[in-house]
């Protein structure tokens, strides 16, 4: 086996680790501190952790007392037992997050999986949010919805069963080493540089008793839960949002322009949109210094 090489990255150190507890799962979550300060929450997208959000923190905690969640099988959070992962449960565990720490007029900030939270929690309890940010968090474009809506719910179940069946044989990739493990980093997110990638991989992954090292997140949260809700309803529960709301996009993303395909449609608050040019799918990593800016500017009105 290769030796160790992986040096920490410059941002390892900051925040303090918490746990909580939701639907009796163990769960962690990181304060940076400042407690007088306007509460912010930041929610991670799937397959990632708390600690992706810590240059956004560090733009923003000497304003904020900002708090960062590993959602359930993620980071450092306990794995749901059933490796049955539901929008619903992660809204829950938002809820609860909040709920214990008694934060009202929070700043919410979403990525991914975490903008459709952040979205879904705004909209459940917009008395508790004062402004929004979701980085392509709103799901599917319409003509991706209209296809999976051409399938039957029978064949859609099936295709559940398949897939969670053929996760219960799959082991979670083994690296040798960090260095590898970075590589696998780079190699999946090329708009990363080396010191995101680094510091990325140094807290997404835990050792292994053999010494070799595999991705903290539980493989199940790779399939989508059939209980979720339908993206209509989901859509109408959107305009119950009140607070004014910022969506996010990378222009070399996967992801759909909500406001050219007519999403944006949904909401009856107030509504802004920005595309990022040279950016993917993680904005506030790909262009972390014209994400930064537009939100301090989002949030100063």
């Amino acid at each position: 086996m290769k030796s160790e090489k992986l040096a920490p990255s410059s941002a390892s150190s900051g925040p303090s680790s918490h746990i909580y507890f939701s639907q009796r799962l163990r769960l962690h979550y990181v304060d940076w501190g400042n407690p007088d300060g306007p509460p912010m929450l930041l929610i991670h997208g799937g397959r990632d952790h708390c600690r992706n959000w810590d240059w956004v923190a560090e733009h923003f905690a000497k304003d904020y007392h900002i708090i960062a969640p590993d959602l359930r099988g993620h980071g450092d959070s306990q794995w749901e037992a059933s490796g049955n992962y539901t929008q619903i449960s992660y809204v829950y565990d938002i809820a609860q997050l909040l709920q214990q720490k008694n934060m009202h007029d929070v700043t919410v900030i979403g990525h991914s999986l975490g903008g459709a939270i952040a979205l879904m929690y705004t909209a459940l309890f917009p008395e508790r949010v004062k402004k929004l940010v979701a980085i392509e968090g709103m799901g599917p474009s319409p003509s991706l919805a209209a296809k999976q809506a051409e399938i039957s719910i029978n064949d859609r179940v099936r295709s559940w069963v398949d897939d969670m069946r053929k996760l219960s044989g799959r082991l979670p990739r083994r690296y040798d080493t960090l260095d590898d493990a970075f590589k696998r980093m780079r190699d999946e997110n090329p708009h990363l540089s080396e010191e995101q990638a680094r510091h990325l991989t140094l807290h997404g992954a835990n050792q292994n008793e053999d010494g070799t090292y595999s991705w903290k997140f539980d493989n199940y949260v790779r399939v989508f839960s059939m209980s979720g809700l339908p993206n209509e309803e989901v859509k109408k529960m959107y305009g119950e949002i009140s607070c004014p709301t910022l969506l996010m996009r990378g222009e070399e993303s996967w992801a759909s322009d909500p406001v050219a395909d007519g999403r944006t449609q949904c909401f009856n608050c107030p509504i802004e949109y920005q595309s990022f040019a040279n950016a993917g799918h993680w904005v506030h990593h790909d262009q972390l210094d014209g994400f930064v800016d537009r939100v301090s500017e989002f949030l100063g009105k």
